[in-house]
């Protein structure tokens, strides 16, 4: 069971934004490779990160605050925002990364997703944004009609490496992982699933460690690292248990 800390950029610093408003964004560090290094020293052993900037642009925006953690750590880093070509991915790859995470274009181009992940086994995760249920594109800013159970069926047996769930109304506001949908989720599909969205406290560490929940790949955790509501060597302590 992997906690995955995050880091996402804007405008190249360290930030957590509030139910993924780009207005509401909170600065918790001007040096994301900075805080690339204080994750790894805390014990954590991968890294979540995201270009809110590219999310929104379509292409890279924050590659040298990117660039710069990939240098800070020894962690495995795992990428969404603005990765849209083959090409886009390729680069990252090569640059270091160890999983791209694609969005947006899951929604738009499920077959170049599914070329991605012939082309780079292992390396390719998507990532599944629902607002009321609803899968989301560019940045949050647009809703589908897409379902989410619906989307992630699309790459059953395409060789995608992990999907990364986000419940947006959670997200940044310390509600407590939907676990329901979460779960729900894990079960409709034999690709594991990341849980993403409003991790609290220790009590979804401690959820998130019962076995029913075993299903899952791992949780990303952001705010609640950042505003001290979990202590890391506690919950990496509890996870090590489950």
């Amino acid at each position: 069971m992997i906690l995955f800390p995050a880091i996402d950029l804007k405008d190249g610093q360290c930030v957590r934004l509030k139910l993924g408003d780009m207005e509401q964004a909170t600065v918790y560090n001007p040096d994301p490779a900075a805080q690339a290094r204080a994750f790894e020293d805390q014990g954590f052993e991968w890294l979540h990160v995201v270009d809110l900037n590219g999310a929104f642009a379509g292409e890279s925006v924050n590659g040298a605050a990117v660039e710069a953690i990939l240098k800070a750590t020894k962690n495995p880093v795992q990428l969404g925002g603005g990765i849209r070509t083959l090409a886009h991915i390729e680069a990252w790859l090569a640059k270091g990364l160890s999983r791209v995470i694609l969005g947006t274009i899951a929604v738009r181009d499920p077959a170049l997703v599914k070329e991605a992940c012939q082309l780079f086994p292992g390396k390719v995760a998507v990532g599944i944004d629902a607002k009321g249920g609803k899968v989301a594109v560019e940045g949050w800013a647009e809703a589908s009609e897409l379902g989410v159970i619906e989307l992630a069926e699309r790459f059953e047996g395409a060789g995608v490496a992990a999907i990364i769930y986000t419940d947006i109304d959670r997200d940044g506001i310390l509600a407590g992982i939907n676990w329901a949908s979460t779960l729900e989720l894990a079960r409709a599909v034999s690709i594991p699933v990341i849980a993403s969205g409003g991790l609290a406290s220790l009590d979804d560490i401690r959820r998130l460690a019962l076995p029913d929940a075993a299903i899952l790949e791992g949780a990303i955790s952001g705010r609640a690292l950042y505003d001290g509501r979990i202590d890391p060597a506690a919950a990496l302590e509890i996870l090590s248990k489950a």
